[in-house]
This record gives structure tokens, sequence and C-alpha cells, in this order.
């Protein structure tokens, strides 16, 4: 078993950054985390009217509707098997904003040849990412298609209710400093949120995730 990136990536995970394939290297064989930290130059919202759709997002720990500059965050990556047997890692931010510490929940897995992105606390939207290595070893992550489990419930979202989230992810060797960039647009509404800033990692050794940093429940429906 490798990491879930170097799954779906397959060969292409080679034209990685040295520093990302180590990043998005992380699994239960490979027997490391990573957790960065660093500072947000900018976490930026839309204008009013897409802030019900941010308090929404928030409650669940998915997106919200603060707004800063120069903000310190982390970023915990471990690797853990779910109640279902697959290979799942975390990808928790957490956000200080003044007072206020904003988190934003994801738990990653690799299905048919894909990586899956099972957004906020309770596992409620999976989200298929589409992973595209640049010419200079950044990688780049699109959303597309996003389906709602909850209980006996589960449909499709309609392209019009959705946020395609675009991220972008470098290593730059002069700063010796990992690079992220986020935007999240809908088709209507537009930009309704993103934020851009520079981190360092430290790779300790895990073969499971903390319990803090797992979702409330886990779905199996992808």
């Amino acid at each position: 078993m490798t990491s879930i990136f170097a799954t779906a990536l397959g060969a292409d995970f080679e034209r990685l950054h040295p520093m990302l394939r180590r990043r998005f290297g992380v699994g239960i064989t490979t027997g490391y985390a990573c957790v960065g930290t660093g500072v947000m130059s900018s976490v930026r919202r839309g204008p009013w009217w897409t802030l019900p759709f941010l308090h929404l997002g928030a409650a669940r720990n998915i997106l919200f509707p603060d707004q800063g500059r120069d903000v310190p965050f982390t970023i915990e990556n471990f690797p853990y098997v779910d109640p279902f047997g697959r290979e799942t890692v975390t990808f928790v931010r957490e956000y200080l904003l003044g007072s206020r510490a904003r988190r934003f929940d994801a738990t990653m897995i690799a299905d048919r040849g894909a990586v899956i992105d099972y957004l906020g606390t309770h596992q409620h939207l999976a989200v298929d990412l589409e992973l595209t290595v640049e010419d200079d070893g950044s990688l780049s992550l699109t959303s597309t298609e996003q389906r709602f489990s909850e209980g006996p419930i589960a449909f499709r979202f309609p392209r019009l209710l959705t946020g395609q989230a675009r991220l972008r992810e470098s290593f730059d060797d002069d700063a010796g400093v990992y690079r992220i960039s986020v935007e999240v647009r809908n088709p209507v509404l537009g930009f309704l949120f993103g934020y851009e800033g520079t981190f360092t990692c430290e790779f300790p050794k895990a073969a499971d995730a903390p319990d803090r940093l797992k979702p409330v429940r886990h779905e199996v429906r992808t």
C-alpha cells in the first residue's frame, strides 16, 4: 500500500517537487504525518450575499465568513484506517483570526484511482478531486462532482449549487517554504472564499491520527 496521492497520480507522482512528494507521501506504510505551520497573507470572502452560504459551512467546519491578513494557521495531515478499512488522511486546517479560531476539516481517501475528499465534521459532503502535476513540480487540485449523504438521504448537488475549489501547492526552494493558494467559486454567486500563504512542515512518525482530527462520523458512500 502507498500514499493515497501516489495511488491517484501514478507515475506523475514522481514529477512532483521532492518536498511535495514528501508532503503528499503521508500514509500508513510510509509511517509519518505532516504538520504544517505558517501564515496566510490573506483570507478573503465574497460579497455580503455569500454570507449565508459561508455561515452554513462554518457550522460543520467546511467554510467560514471571517477574513483577515497575516493569519496564523496550522494544517495537520495524519494517516489512519477508517471503520470501513480505507486508508484515510486528515487535512485539518485551523486559522487564528483575532481571538477566534476557525477549523476547516477534511479527510481524504483513494477510490477507483481518484482522491475523494470528505468535507466537514460528519463527512456529509464527498467531493471528487482532479489532480494535476504542473511543469514546475507543483500540485493543482480542482474539485468536481459533489455529493451529500446523511442517513438514508443521498444526492448529487447540481453544479449551480456547488462551490468549485481550485488549490495550488508548490515549494519555494529559495525561501524554503511551501506556498498555497485556494479559491472557491460558484457559477452564479462568483467568488465565495479564498486564501493564500506560506508554511513550513515537520514530519513526525505516525501510524494513526489523533481522535481530535477525525470526523464525528464516517460515511461509507463515495
